[in-house]
């Protein structure tokens, strides 16, 4: 039987209201990138949501899903730096196996769709 972690009211109820003000962040940057679009330049308002996404994901991570999401892109991270990623020469090969493969099986199909019409038309006349 699975347990579950207990987690106190007061913790919840704040994990709340900062995704309330996560949220709230999201949308003054969607609203005043399109308020201010006359009036600021593309960079002023590009520094701005980049400023505010900042801190939004600040206030994210300080919540308990925040944790556990910040801890599994750092375990993501970490995986990535074991993969055995495939040489140059691997991915050329692959690439051109996969590219002649597609072209045999154009003209297979290509010539079954050609077969196929010519016996169609022969018997509609």
């Amino acid at each position: 039987m699975a347990t579950t972690k207990a987690v106190p009211e007061a913790t919840s109820a704040l994990d709340w209201l900062k995704w309330i003000v996560v949220w709230a962040l999201a949308a003054a940057a969607v609203v005043g990138n399109w308020y201010y679009q006359e009036e600021w330049s593309l960079l002023l308002r590009a520094a701005a949501l980049v400023v505010l996404a900042a801190v939004a994901g600040f206030v994210a991570v300080q919540t308990d899903r925040g944790q556990r999401v910040w801890a599994l892109m750092r375990e993501a991270r970490l995986e990535l730096q074991r993969v055995v990623w495939p040489t140059r020469e691997q991915t050329t090969q692959t690439t051109a196996i996969v590219l002649v493969l597609i072209l045999v099986f154009s003209v297979i199909l290509w010539g079954l769709d050609s077969a196929l019409s010519y016996f169609v038309r022969l018997v509609i006349g």
